[in-house]
């Protein structure tokens, strides 16, 4: 080859480059594995792929773990295998080319003593490049190029030269780019003939039992959690890990280290700092440190921050050279979270006193964008609560507050609002946060000066959003005070104000409707408008909405179980009560109040049952719920469900005590005063005082039939037949009252009959009150009737009718659902199998078969044997009846 080829040394006779120094060896040698290091074999067996393509690229960011994996897996190759670590020297293209053929002669590829090298170096020729080419093409075996750190090599006239020498060497050459940045070279023709090899970023992230390993490389015996919670943190970042693994080990308490280092404050800091942010342009470092303050950006909204118009530009350089920049599709991106916390703690020293002004920069192009949580988040983060709270108001998201996963984490967010914040927005959400926590002082307050402000101002369709977010307070306020015609306003005005507002928005947020209907619903049962409340409710509880609306779902199927249960509905007052407990267990939501709900009247049908132990532990659930000592309808069911129990439990003071609801209300409630009247008088006439347990019933009257029924028998107890007659004479059902209604009148006037000597009507009235009673599992009003029943249950066609269900000679034992001996069938021993509890736990709670299948992960025919084998050994075959069943054999 010629001078003019840039050819004619033999860097085995000169030892030199072209610029006359001596080849530096340590560029030719692998590097050198720490003792730390970790083999991943499922990295190991992808790149040994690059065996089969021409060109691999081993991508990935600073620290990603590139050079060692790619120099572990070239110690093992038994190929000839040149490795030359590039520098930012090589750019002229001579002396980039005379290293990667000294490589070749070190590895063996080229013989010592064959000629060709280049001697200019600021060029190579044509020629040469041709000539090694085919040198490597005639090769028996392919010689494996590692070019590390290729990101250095910028040039696109050495990417053109080195994807021609790759194309014309054949078979004989495997090139691997190891590198932070994509390379200038086709790869769109290697990938679309399937001749490139590709590891990238997210491949190189260590797994969290990667990561695991790694710690105990490091003398780390950690527990599996500890290692996720790391590789969440540094998105299993080899460098990060490696560098708080070393960390740790010197700290007295490595897994409380590691889970609460301060990036900014570590070697991880001096790396990323060093590695990334230092090499970075002026324009480059200031959108790193401004956009730090963001979880996601895109382009304009990184503009917004910088005041710059080319962040588009600048952000995709940045995620070509591996910045620590991730794209998340959609022109959006984020930082990684260690260079985050890093940057953000940077941007306070280098700016200091930004940060709060890129904040609200960012709330304000969010707001305009339409993303509400984001703008809420940097609102308050910028300390402009007025911006906030009127982006949630506006957005008629203030249902959120109270519903859905959101719910405590708006509260936090708005925990820091101060006096400052004056708009009438800003009352709202402090309202909102009041009346959410119960505080009805400091919730009403709040809600007056909103309402004032709003009323002061002009009549603008601005200010509709505001509005009816005032109206569901309202709405909610009427409910908490017990005043049911503040929350019909409240809903009439909230109906007017909806025309005012676009359809897209009312349909963006169901919750808030779902809402007030709650509300309303909720004053109307507390007021005794038993079917009006029933409408509305039913519409809430049938409504859709997923997780928004779950919580108003559930309170409403609440409402309408105890609605069941005031009008003698056990068996479906039970069902709705399951319904909404296993409507808020799916959903996930940490202590609903509509489950809460929900278990009080489960446990005052377990009272009504006589299972008094099923009863105490519902009631020691609802006690660890959130206290609603301010909602009259949770507080008054609590009431009536504790007060029957400690009644049936003998303590007749406590439950005189505890029928009252420890609630101040506007309006009083007929069926919680009439429950309270019964309980009261109850306890009275069982201490020996009928003359006033008898003047305690006043009022009660037959609006409230099951009141009116047991305030009879009480009657009837006390010596008044004639009174109990009258009474029964003015219950009005219209049809609609339940089984304990029709049990109760029977009892009352079997008992008429039989103190007066009719005993033939007495069985015939008590036969008839047993038929009605078994199919709901009505036990009590027999079992606290009194000795008078029980010749009567001891007749042979009346004691059939009580076999198998009903006990005789008293109440059950405590803490058992049916005395041992009641019901032959309880005495077969009955053993479950795992499954089969499952499978009936989850029947429990209204889920349908496929849904069962669905959690359990089988097949539906699997479920259906197992469901087939619960029914035979429990000796039913319904669904209801195996989960009676198997409750009553404490099985579930």
């Amino acid at each position: 080859m010629g001078a003019s080829d840039g050819t004619g040394r033999s860097p085995a006779d000169t030892g030199t480059d072209p610029l006359g120094g001596p080849y530096l060896r340590t560029r030719f040698a692998l590097p050198a594995r720490p003792a730390t290091f970790l083999r991943r074999q499922r990295l190991i067996v992808h790149l040994n792929q690059a065996l089969r393509t021409p060109l691999t690229v081993v991508n990935g960011a600073a620290g990603a773990g590139k050079t060692l994996l790619t120099a572990d897996w070239a110690a093992g190759l038994r190929l000839p295998t040149a490795w030359l670590t590039v520098e930012t020297g090589d750019q002229p293209p001579g002396v980039f080319w005379a290293y990667v053929f000294e490589s070749l002669r070190v590895c063996g590829a080229r013989a010592d003593g064959t000629p060709g090298a280049p001697a200019d170096p600021s060029g190579v020729g044509q020629r040469l490049l041709a000539s090694l080419a085919a040198e490597l093409h005639a090769l028996d075996r392919p010689v494996v190029l590692v070019l590390d750190e290729y990101d250095r090599m910028t040039g696109r006239e050495i990417a053109e030269q080195l994807e021609f020498v790759l194309h014309h060497a054949g078979q004989g050459l495997r090139l691997v780019l190891v590198t932070r940045t994509e390379p200038l070279l086709p790869l769109h023709r290697y990938r679309a003939s399937g001749e490139l090899t590709e590891i990238r970023g997210s491949e190189l992230s260590f797994t969290p039992e990667e990561a695991g390993a790694l710690l105990r490389l490091h003398g780390l015996q950690l527990p599996e959690r500890a290692a996720s919670a790391l590789v969440d943190r540094t998105r299993g970042w080899a460098a990060g890990l490696r560098l708080s693994a070393l960390a740790a080990r010197e700290s007295t308490a490595p897994e409380q280290y590691l889970k609460e280092f301060e990036a900014d404050h570590s070697t991880v800091a001096d790396f990323l700092l060093a590695e990334v942010l230092k090499g970075r342009t002026p324009e480059e470092q200031d959108l790193l440190l401004r956009v730090s303050v963001l979880d996601r950006f895109c382009p304009d909204l990184a503009n917004a921050l910088t005041l710059r118009t080319d962040a588009g530009l600048l952000l995709a350089g940045l995620h070509r050279e591996n910045a620590f920049i991730e794209r998340l599709g959609h022109s959006w991106y984020r930082l990684h979270p260690l260079f985050r916390e890093i940057l953000r703690a940077h941007l306070r020293e280098r700016l200091p006193g930004v940060e709060p002004e890129l904040h609200l920069r960012a709330a304000r192009w969010l707001r305009r964008s339409g993303f509400l949580p984001e703008t809420l988040a940097h609102g308050a983060a910028g300390g402009d609560f007025d911006l906030a709270a009127g982006a949630l108001v506006d957005d008629l998201a203030i249902g959120q507050l109270f519903t859905g996963l959101r719910s405590d984490a708006l509260a936090q967010l708005f925990a820091g609002m101060g006096p400052e914040a004056r708009s009438p927005a800003s009352d709202l959400v402090r309202a909102a946060r009041a009346l959410a926590r119960r505080d009805l002082a400091r919730g009403m307050n709040r809600l007056g000066q909103a309402r004032n402000e709003l009323s002061d101002a002009e009549d603008s369709p601005g200010l509709a959003a505001a509005r009816l977010s005032c109206a569901l307070l309202e709405a909610l306020a009427a409910r908490l005070t017990g005043c049911p015609s503040r929350a019909e306003q409240a809903a009439a005005t909230a109906e007017e104000l909806r025309h005012d507002l676009p359809d897209h928005l009312l349909d963006e947020h169901p919750e808030l409707t779902a809402l007030l209907m709650t509300h309303v619903g909720s004053a109307r049962l507390w007021e005794g408008r038993f079917d009006d409340a029933r409408a509305v409710l039913t519409r809430v509880a049938g409504a859709p909405g997923g997780l928004t609306t779950v919580l108003p779902r559930v309170e409403s199927m609440g409402h309408l179980a105890l609605l069941d249960y005031l009008t003698g509905w056990l068996g479906r007052a039970e069902r709705r009560a399951l319904a909404a407990v296993s409507e808020a267990e799916r959903a996930g939501l940490p202590r609903p109040p509509g489950a809460g709900l929900g278990r009080l009247v489960l446990a005052a049908v377990a009272v009504d049952r006589q299972e008094l132990g099923r009863a105490r532990v519902l009631l020691d659930e609802t006690a660890r719920l959130p206290a609603r000592e301010h909602d009259p309808v949770p507080t008054a069911g609590r009431a009536l469900a504790v007060s029957r129990l400690l009644l049936d439990d003998g303590e007749t003071d406590a439950a005189a005590k505890a029928a009252e609801p420890a609630v101040s209300t506007a309006v009083a409630s007929p069926w919680a005063e009439g429950r309270a009247a019964v309980v009261r008088s109850a306890a009275c006439l069982a201490d020996g005082r009928p003359e006033e347990a008898v003047r305690l019933l006043h009022g009660v009257g037959g609006d409230q039939p099951v009141c009116a029924v047991e305030a009879a028998g009480i009657q009837v107890a006390a010596g008044r037949p004639r009174a109990a007659a009258e009474l029964l004479g003015a219950v009005r059902t219209e049809g609609r009252a339940g089984p304990a209604v029709s049990v109760g009148v029977a009892l009352v006037r079997a008992r008429v009959a039989q103190e007066s000597g009719d005993t033939v009507t007495a069985r015939r009235l008590v036969a008839r009150a047993l038929l009605d009673a078994r199919r709901e599992r009505l036990r009590r009003p027999f079992l606290q009737a009194g000795d008078w029943i029980e010749p009567l249950l001891a007749t042979a066609p009346l004691r059939e009718l009580a076999e198998g269900w009903l006990p005789s000679g008293g109440p059950p034992a405590d803490g058992e659902p049916v005395r041992p001996g009641a019901d032959p069938a309880l005495l077969v021993p009955v053993e479950l199998s795992g499954r089969e509890r499952d499978v009936l736990r989850r029947l429990a709670r209204m889920m349908s078969t496929e849904e069962i299948a669905a959690d359990l992960y089988v097949s539906v025919n699997t479920v259906k044997t197992h469901l087939k084998s619960a029914y035979r050994k429990l000796a039913v075959n319904r669904r209801g009846d195996a989960v009676r069943r198997a409750r009553d054999l404490g099985l579930l």
